[in-house]
């Protein structure tokens, strides 16, 4: 049966139709994959350590709270220590608000970086640091979620020999665990004090 010319013209606007309406499915579903990409934070704040008291921590522990987390060592000389006090002032710059952040120091050094030696070193700062630590694998593993970079430095004059190489950036995470933000070493604790407020 042969088609009249009406009748091939009607068949090809139906294609072009069809072809349009698919484009159309397949650009609703591109907007919403960039939309969802634009509002899921890059990753998510996941751990199982211990704390400096002994106990068993996740990032469940702080459901509801935002996270200010260090990655570092006690046996640090400068940007560890220096760090933590930026935290405490801005712990205590929050005021009423502090409740709503807790602040956490993981161990990136847990030959040397036992609850005990924790339970000396981060209440020094007395800002309500809780620090973590973990076996080897532990560390190793919440290094790559985060993700951070560290490594063992041999150096003679150095405690026990060797120094730790590390991330030194301070990071905030949301109360759903998920990455907002993070700063610099030596950013001053008024700025991060600023962009607390903002969100919190």
């Amino acid at each position: 049966m042969k088609l009249s010319g009406l009748q091939k013209v009607l068949w090809v606007l139906a294609g072009v139709a069809a072809l349009v309406f698919i484009w159309l499915l397949l650009w609703a579903d591109y907007r919403a994959d960039i939309s969802q990409a634009e509002t899921e934070p890059p990753f998510l704040a996941q751990f199982e350590l211990t704390d400096h008291m002994g106990m068993i921590r996740t990032e469940e522990d702080f459901a509801g709270r935002w996270m200010l987390v260090f990655f570092g060592f006690a046996n640090c000389p400068d940007v560890c220590p220096t760090t933590l006090a930026e935290v405490a002032a801005v712990m205590d710059g929050l005021g009423e608000d502090a409740a709503k952040v807790q602040p956490i120091f993981i161990s990136i050094d847990p030959e040397r970086d036992t609850p005990m030696a924790l339970a000396d070193f981060v209440p020094r700062f007395d800002a309500g640091i809780i620090g973590l630590t973990g076996t080897s694998d532990q560390i190793a593993e919440t290094a790559e979620t985060f993700p951070i970079y560290f490594e063992r430095i041999e150096e003679a004059s150095a405690p026990d020999g060797y120094t730790m190489g590390h991330t030194s950036h301070l990071f905030l995470f949301d109360p759903q665990a998920g990455f907002a933000d993070s700063w610099p070493y030596g950013t001053p604790a008024e700025e991060i004090l600023a962009d607390l407020r903002e969100r919190i």
